[in-house]
C-alpha cells in the first residue's frame, strides 16, 4: 500500500449500522508507505494509522469523483421528494 499526502484513506466496515470511515492523510511513512498520519473527516482528529486489510488508498481526484457521485444520487433521491406545484 503506498499513498501520497492529500490522498484519502477509506476503512472499510463490516458491521452492520456502522459506516466507512474516511480520512485525509496528512503524513506519510518512507516512500509512501504505512505508517500514515491522518485527519479523520467523522470528528476532524488526526491519529496514526497502520492500515489493515479492511483499508484503501485513493486519490484526492478519485475521492472528489466518488464524491460527486454520492452528491448527485443523494439530490435524485432527494428530488424525488420534493411536492411539485399543482400536485399536492
Amino acid at each position: 500500500m503506498r499513498a501520497q499526502v492529500g490522498d484519502w484513506l477509506i476503512v472499510r466496515s463490516h458491521t452492520e449500522g456502522q459506516h466507512d470511515r474516511r480520512a485525509e492523510i496528512v503524513g506519510i511513512g518512507s516512500e509512501g508507505a504505512p505508517p500514515y498520519t491522518v485527519r479523520w473527516t467523522d470528528d476532524d482528529r488526526e491519529a496514526l494509522v497502520f492500515p489493515g486489510p479492511d483499508a484503501q488508498v485513493v486519490t484526492a481526484a478519485e475521492h472528489a469523483a466518488q464524491a460527486r457521485g454520492e452528491g448527485a444520487l443523494i439530490d435524485r433521491i432527494q428530488s424525488g421528494f420534493r411536492v411539485h406545484p399543482g400536485t399536492g
